[in-house]
């Protein structure tokens, strides 16, 4: 052997006694100390959320169906309906929940810098979402694609007819991305006309601003029966779809407990109507079926995901299940046989097990 080598060898030897050293008087240090894990689950969202009593939400308050500041003052719809099943799960109160209004260019700054803990807001779940925003999307709970809508009297019926057409669209939003990028790779020119959100943008293009309006087909559904239910002209959504558009609750990343807690609140409305469980029998169920006696929280079943082992029925008691929910608003259009029915009826609406 070298010497050269010899040396080498020695001091190798000299590091690995003193880290051993170092790790030993570290694990005494750490006999005081509070572990990382149990730091975040002490301190993270969840905790957070309790100590304030209720869940902060971002959604909008402009989409009959989806999110909609009422008459009376109030919030409602589907998306809302997801937030106050959050609230259910957590509180065992589905009203223990506040709706954050925020701006589609403004929704993932607003969750990034803490203003709400979930969003609800018909949100498309993208990787470029996914990756530089900082957000967690969760279950899908709507499958929807993007659309374009026209008065029908204009007998527009395809992409080409809009050619160098003003289209009104949802600024900041991959509405706008998607119109921009389709419409292009076709060679099909056309003006943009952008909006801030639909409370202005479905006026001017019922005043004639815009040949046709853009957005996802959902919503446009809401706002063709919005229109012809005021006595407006009749209007055509045309049957081509330029987009996937998954759309879900979304929460900050970093946080997987309260990811979790989320999403199975979430899931619990879906699990509910698989297992035939709504809100008018949930809490009287006297079955012997074991998957929904562990849903259920009976004999002692905890999962382990941070909520009281009845969450579930809170959940779906206070706001349905999810069959309950989405035909609680009919400007959502049939459930029935669409993507968004159940798994066992063709649809795409499929959860883990809950065990």
């Amino acid at each position: 052997m070298h010497k050269s080598s010899g040396r080498l060898l020695a001091l190798l030897g000299l590091v690995l006694t003193f880290s051993l050293i170092a790790v030993a008087c570290g694990n005494d240090d750490d006999n005081d100390a509070t572990p990382t894990t149990d730091l975040v689950q002490n301190e993270g969202t969840l905790q957070a959320v309790k100590d304030r009593g209720h869940v902060l939400c971002g959604s909008r308050d402009d989409v009959p169906g989806f999110a909609l500041l009422n008459e009376n003052g109030q919030y409602e719809g589907f998306d809302i309906d997801m937030c106050r099943a959050v609230a259910a799960a957590v509180f065992g109160d589905a009203d223990a929940v506040e709706i954050v209004p925020v701006t589609s260019a403004e929704r993932f700054t607003a969750l990034a810098s803490g203003q709400f803990e979930v969003m609800n807001r018909n949100t498309t779940w993208t990787a470029t979402r996914d990756g530089t925003e900082g957000a967690n999307f969760l279950f899908t709970t709507y499958y929807d694609g993007q659309g374009l809508m026209v008065p029908a009297s204009t007998g527009f019926t395809t992409l080409n007819d809009l050619a160098d057409a003003n289209i009104c669209v949802s600024t900041g939003t991959t509405t706008e991305l998607n119109l921009t990028a389709v419409f292009a790779a076709r060679g099909i020119p056309f003006n943009p006309v952008t909006f801030e959100g639909f409370d202005t943008l479905v006026p001017a293009y019922e005043e004639g601003q815009c040949e046709a309006m853009t957005a996802d087909s959902s919503v446009l559904g809401v706002f063709k029966y919005e229109i012809e239910q005021d006595g407006g002209p009749d209007q055509h959504i045309m049957a081509e779809l330029i987009s996937k558009e998954p759309l879900g609750t979304v929460v900050r990343d970093g946080d997987t407990e309260w990811a979790q807690v989320v999403n199975w609140a979430t899931m619990a409305t879906v699990q509910a109507w698989e297992f035939g469980l709504d809100s008018s029998n949930i809490a009287s169920y006297n079955g012997s079926d074991p998957n929904i006696l562990n849903f259920l929280g009976r004999d002692g079943f905890d999962p382990g995901l941070g909520l009281p082992s009845d969450f579930a029925i809170h959940v779906v008691q206070q706001v349905g299940n999810y069959e309950e929910i989405f035909n609680r608003y009919p400007q959502l259009g049939v459930l029935e046989g669409s993507v968004n029915d159940l798994w066992s009826n063709g649809g795409l609406m499929y959860v883990p097990p809950y065990r």
